[in-house]
């Protein structure tokens, strides 16, 4: 213990502080008064984990709730399923909502099980609540909620945040509730906006145009999901749509990921040779091996991960091979089912930038660990 002549510098002491849960920097902060300026500090409230889970009394002690007005990164984490986890998340939610002026980023985790026929209500009212109060806001990031975002939430995003630049709504959810005309009108009311994340039924044509005229801000990454019913179903999105994309916004990359719903028809609708595939997932119930072979010919030049959940074959593995020769700016691959020597051997000889992988050669008891690459 530091005695009080010889106290720690407050910078020391807020490097300190801003890495201890809440219950510890309330308990700071009762110490001294040199403690209490130091753990009030907006530094230590700039970037913010705060895991509903791990709390005491699971919320922003009183004699800190002033700290919130120097909160400007907020990542979250509850667990739904648990009511004291989720009655502390909401208050937060709720207090951050009277004080959010500042606030920038907004990352909210779920953790463990949804409970059955849970809409989520009274947690996306709590972030509606964030998102009328901070029109400052640049980055809204759900994609680790498990409840079905909707229109209402786009629209208030739409109209509250003007200024913002990253928005993921690319969660799992059973059901993709929100439409191709509210990411239209997100489009025209945040023009700033580089990142974002959607169901591929929420994409249309119209906004590939819109994200390509020529006055748009830079745009940097498309992530699309594609794993409800209402994405079977979604629209083509036309090669040449793709391509004037492409060209619009050179830098941009798209991660696609694939789920068993789709139909065989489906992914051949969505696999067009211009889409920018940084990341792909493959999670499908049918054909593997010809997405495979399909990204080996098209998307070469910008595939930089790959995940693939499939039966093991001899076809598959001749498709990774191929991939491996071709895709040589890879840096992860993971493939989790059992694969043959010659594929591990043909990642590592043709892939100098890979970094980590998942290739096993025997069968291994799960969860399967990557492997990293010095």
């Amino acid at each position: 213990m530091v005695e009080p002549k010889r106290q720690l510098p407050e910078e020391v002491l807020v490097l300190i502080f801003r890495h201890l849960p809440l219950r510890d920097r309330a308990a700071a902060a009762a110490v001294c008064k040199a403690w209490a300026s130091a753990v009030t500090c907006s530094t230590v409230w700039h970037d913010t984990n705060i895991s509903c889970d791990c709390e005491q009394e699971g919320m922003l002690p009183p004699s800190l709730s002033t700290c919130l007005d120097h909160i400007r990164n907020l990542r979250l984490e509850f667990e739904p399923a648990r009511k004291q986890s989720r009655w502390a998340a909401i208050q937060l939610l709720t207090a951050l909502a009277g004080r959010a002026q500042g606030l920038r980023g907004l990352r909210l985790a779920c953790r463990g099980e949804k409970p059955l026929f849970d809409s989520g209500s009274d947690i996306l009212g709590a972030v509606h609540a964030v998102c009328r109060a901070a029109r400052g806001l640049y980055l809204l990031d759900l994609r680790c909620l498990p409840f079905t975002l909707n229109d209402t939430l786009v629209l208030r995003v739409a109209h509250s945040c003007p200024e913002l630049r990253s928005l993921f709504l690319d969660n799992c959810t059973l059901v993709g509730s929100v439409g191709p005309d509210s990411v239209l009108e997100l489009l025209a009311a945040c023009p700033n906006l580089r990142f974002l994340g959607l169901h591929l039924a929420s994409l249309s044509p119209s906004a590939l145009e819109m994200l390509a005229v020529p006055d748009r801000a830079p745009f940097m990454l498309l992530a699309v999901r594609c794993a409800c019913p209402e994405d079977t179903r979604a629209p083509t999105l036309p090669d040449e749509a793709w391509a004037a994309l492409r060209h619009r916004h050179p830098e941009m990359t798209v991660e696609l990921e694939l789920e068993p719903v789709l139909s065989a028809d489906t992914v051949w609708r969505i696999l067009q040779p211009s889409v920018p595939v940084a990341a792909l997932r493959l999670n499908l119930s049918g054909d593997t091996v010809g997405p495979v072979h399909f990204a080996a010919q098209h998307y070469a030049a910008s595939l930089r991960s790959l995940e693939v959940r499939a039966a093991a074959s001899a076809a598959l593995d001749t498709a990774l091979e191929n991939l491996a020769a071709r895709c040589k700016g890879l840096r992860e691959v993971h493939c989790f089912c059992v694969v043959r020597r010659a594929v591990l051997s043909a990642f590592r000889a043709h892939c100098p930038r890979l970094r980590s992988y998942t290739l096993k050669l025997t069968r291994e008891p799960h969860p399967w660990q990557p492997t990293l690459v010095a």
